[in-house]
């Protein structure tokens, strides 16, 4: 008698089936793993740059001019810094605006430290209630 060595095909598709299955699980949930690693990015870097902004006004008695409403993309590999509004005397308002794969996020903080989170990406939702950053894709704040 000869005895086979190796797989069948059905053998080979069962395995072939379970790894499709287990990757269209998998994938979706490292992309937002990956995700939720560059919005610390943005929270981190907007509450630096709200302590800098702090300073300069303990410092000088106005927000005007400080240095940490400069456009800033060095900071961050996935998020620009700026002020988008030119800050006055006793406001400000700061603002990460995403870029390459984190494009859809936009997060804010003012001098009152009102955060705001506007997200576009399909699959993450908006903050509910406002005045935090959504990091997890149902809306929930750190």
């Amino acid at each position: 008698m000869i005895k086979n060595h190796g797989f069948t095909l059905i053998e080979l598709m069962i395995v072939v089936a379970i790894v499709g299955i287990l990757a269209t699980i998998a994938l979706p949930a490292y992309n937002n793993y990956m995700m939720r690693g560059r919005i610390a990015e943005a929270v981190s870097g907007l509450s630096a740059k709200r302590v800098e902004m702090e300073q300069f006004f303990q410092d000088n008695r106005s927000y005007v001019n400080a240095p940490a409403c400069n456009n800033d993309a060095a900071t961050s590999r996935h998020f620009t810094f700026s002020c988008p509004v030119a800050p006055t005397a006793t406001t400000y308002t700061l603002q990460a605006v995403g870029t390459g794969a984190a494009v859809d996020f936009t997060y804010t903080v003012d001098q009152s430290n009102a955060k705001a989170s506007n997200i576009t990406r399909s699959g993450w939702n908006n903050p509910n209630p406002n005045n935090c950053w959504a990091v997890r894709p149902d809306g929930s704040c750190s």
